[in-house]
């Protein structure tokens, strides 16, 4: 957002084992510390950050043999430094799918397990195997599987207070497979094979044999496509029209134009019980989130010997929906290019769910937007907007 100030100290890690060491010594003191990836999705109050910033700049991609992969199905090792969009490039280069509609998302791979990123009906949850954690509790590197991290809609278990620092993600991602071509085996023997390298690259994939998407999912851009929803399309396709879409919205970074200059969704789309939902506008967007199992109203005779209380029948949980926090705020009075008098600080003029500095703003005069926009859409819909930036000294 280019707003806020600088912190006392900068450490930069340049390697996993670097990023291993000055997160233990900032551990041991009692300074406060702050680990920072790309800051696209940080705003930071204008005085900026009382202690040290932890950079993360340790870079590389390998291939890791893993048996338990089926031909076709390929697992990949990413340093947490790596650049997210720069990864996500090089896996459509190469014809493997599996986050192309990922594309365009500012930030590094280290950050996209703790905010599960998502984007046109893919997020890093579908994709992700394990991640090497520093934790600081027990001072171990840990490899933690996918369903230790709880992913939820921006959301993990290191969001909601597991302290730690990802060194490395693992992911699984599907390639083309020509007839007569193998998967590579010219990956490290095993999970823990020195990370911080590349592996020699994989075997091309052919003209005839055109690595397609996985299958579309998300209406917007299957219209984008010219495509029906479950549609694949050849991945390098998906991912320049995933890139069409998000410029349109000022969702990919243009030092020229000022709608870019944001941290992208500033409030996360809200979370409802299907009850709220229907109290709001017919025209209102809500889209179903997953399906609710009743808990079990059933004792065996074994739990009953054992001890166990009779279970009694539950009425079934209520389903929620999700709303567009985009269309709440501008149906709250909140248009596009809004902002407040004398404020360098505005809603972009092409989506808004973001909040842009328009040259001179200000951390306070984007809190200020910000809040604004909460109390707007509160006092329209009864809904409380939560920020997704992560906020340092600013309070909505």
């Amino acid at each position: 957002m280019r707003v806020g100030g600088p912190a006392e100290r900068m450490l930069v890690a340049r390697s996993r084992d670097e990023l291993v060491s000055f997160a233990a010594e900032l551990w041991e003191g009692d300074e406060p510390w702050l680990l920072l990836g790309g800051g696209s999705n940080t705003v930071m109050h204008d005085n900026g950050f009382p202690g040290t910033l932890l950079l993360v700049r340790s870079t590389g991609i390998e291939l890791v043999a893993d048996a338990q992969q089926p031909v076709g199905r390929l697992r990949l090792r990413v340093q947490a430094g790596h650049d997210w969009d720069a990864l996500v490039a090089e896996c459509v280069e190469r014809g493997w799918s599996g986050i192309e509609a990922l594309s365009g998302i500012p930030g590094l791979a280290g950050a996209a397990p703790v905010q599960n990123i998502g984007a046109y009906g893919q997020e890093l949850a579908d994709v992700l195997h394990s991640i090497e954690f520093f934790d600081r509790e027990s001072g171990e590197v840990l490899r933690l599987a996918a369903d230790e991290l709880e992913l939820g809609y921006r959301d993990s278990v290191m969001k909601r207070g597991r302290e730690g620092v990802v060194l490395s993600i693992d992911l699984l991602l599907s390639m083309a497979v020509p007839p007569g071509m193998a998967a590579p085996a010219d990956a490290p023997a095993d999970a823990s094979a020195p990370a911080g390298r590349h592996a020699a690259p994989a075997a091309p994939v052919a003209p005839e044999a055109d690595a397609l998407s996985e299958p579309v999912r998300y209406a917007q851009l299957a219209g984008a496509l010219g495509v029906e929803l479950g549609a694949r399309v050849p991945v390098r396709e998906l991912r320049e029209a995933v890139l069409r879409l998000r410029a349109s919205k000022g969702m990919v970074l243009d030092a020229a134009d000022h709608d870019t200059w944001s941290a992208g969704s500033f409030f996360t789309n809200p979370i409802v019980s299907e009850r709220f939902a229907r109290t709001l506008p017919e025209d209102a967007p809500r889209f179903p989130v997953g399906d609710v199992e009743p808990a079990p109203a059933i004792t065996t005779l074994e739990e009953l010997a054992a001890g166990v209380p009779m279970r009694l029948p539950q009425p079934a949980p209520e389903r929620r929906v999700k709303l567009s926090a985009a269309w709440l705020i501008e149906h709250s009075g909140v248009p596009r290019g809004f902002r407040l008098p004398g404020s360098d600080a505005a809603i972009s003029s092409k989506h808004t769910l973001a909040i842009t500095n328009r040259g001179g703003a200000t951390a306070a005069q984007v809190a200020e937007l910000a809040r604004f926009v909460v109390q707007r859409v509160q006092q329209e819909f009864g809904v409380i907007l939560a920020p997704e930036p992560n906020l340092y000294g600013l309070e909505l």
